[in-house]
């Protein structure tokens, strides 16, 4: 028997390895994202001489996640440049003759969350990542919750802080949360990576509201049983408590559960797996896709 075969593909870099149905990860590689030809040579080249049984894929978005169409495992309207249009499914499985599952890479850090991160313990979790950019992901009940195809929830529309003057930097939306809230605004609003900003820096208050605000959002339009935030911008730890209080104060009551009141240490938490959450959904997937 083989092991399962892993991807996260992410806009800077991938990360490719192969594990047990367990979830447990036995080896991985990562490499920086460059262009669609040499990055996914690359990837061939990890697996030429592995026995795989399936394959997990968490791509970099916006993809096509409807079987069926006729863009089912592209990659659409990235910005990135040289991936636009990118039948990344499709290269795949020229060159890897197993079954594919294909998913967003934020459900599939979502889905390793859920059944083996700080999800583990209810019926399921939010994944929110915050980084170059923003998504999110829900998972309830050991799957990927969503429609015709995936949800973009780092572009909904939040109200500007009175204090924030920035203009926003999504290309698309200006000001949605992604542009006011994403790694690339931070650094656009202040002049220096978020890294490098003090936990007292006026830019965590600001931070703190966008994310408090698309946590009221998601806890109205989906009330999921975790709220979940990674990525690198959240790894900042005295932003979580910040957080959390700007939360409790938008929330005002209006919502009755255990951990809406005093026990939101609990609820909006940082990620278990920490890096590896998107191998390990990625991981989950491929064991889905057998079954």
């Amino acid at each position: 028997m083989g092991y399962l075969g892993a991807i996260e593909g992410g806009g800077t870099k991938f990360v490719c390895g192969i594990g047990t149905e367990a979830g447990e990860i036995v080896d991985k590689v990562s490499f920086p994202t460059t262009s669609p030809e040499e990055t996914l040579s690359r990837v061939f080249n990890y697996f030429a001489d592995k026995p795989l049984d399936a394959l997990g894929v968490g791509s970099f978005g916006p993809i096509n996640a409807i079987p069926g169409s006729d863009k089912y495992g592209f990659i659409t309207t990235t910005p990135k440049p040289y991936w636009r249009d990118t039948n990344i499914l499709g290269e795949l499985g020229k060159r890897l003759d197993v079954p594919i599952g294909f998913d967003l890479d934020v459900n599939v850090a979502a889905l390793g969350e859920a059944e083996l991160g700080a999800g583990r313990d209810g019926r399921g979790c939010l994944y929110i990542t915050v980084g170059t950019g923003i998504g999110g992901g829900l998972v309830l009940d050991g799957r990927i919750v969503q429609g015709f195809s995936h949800a973009e929830m780092g572009h909904i529309l939040v109200r500007r802080h009175p204090d924030d003057a920035y203009a926003g930097c999504c290309p698309y939306h200006g000001d949605c949360l992604e542009g006011l809230a994403s790694g690339p605004a931070l650094e656009g609003r202040w002049g220096v990576k978020g890294v490098s900003l003090p936990p007292d820096h006026p830019a965590w208050v600001i931070q703190a509201d966008y994310l408090a605000q698309a946590c009221m959002n998601f806890v109205l339009v989906t009330m999921p049983p975790r709220i979940i935030i990674g990525g690198g911008v959240s790894q900042q730890a005295h932003l979580f408590p910040l957080i959390r209080q700007r939360f409790k104060e938008l929330m005002n009551g209006y919502v009755e559960h255990p951990n809406l009141g005093e026990g939101l240490d609990s609820y909006i938490v940082p990620p278990d797996l920490g890096g590896d959450a998107g191998l390990t959904g990625a991981l989950i997937l491929a064991r889905q896709v057998i079954r």
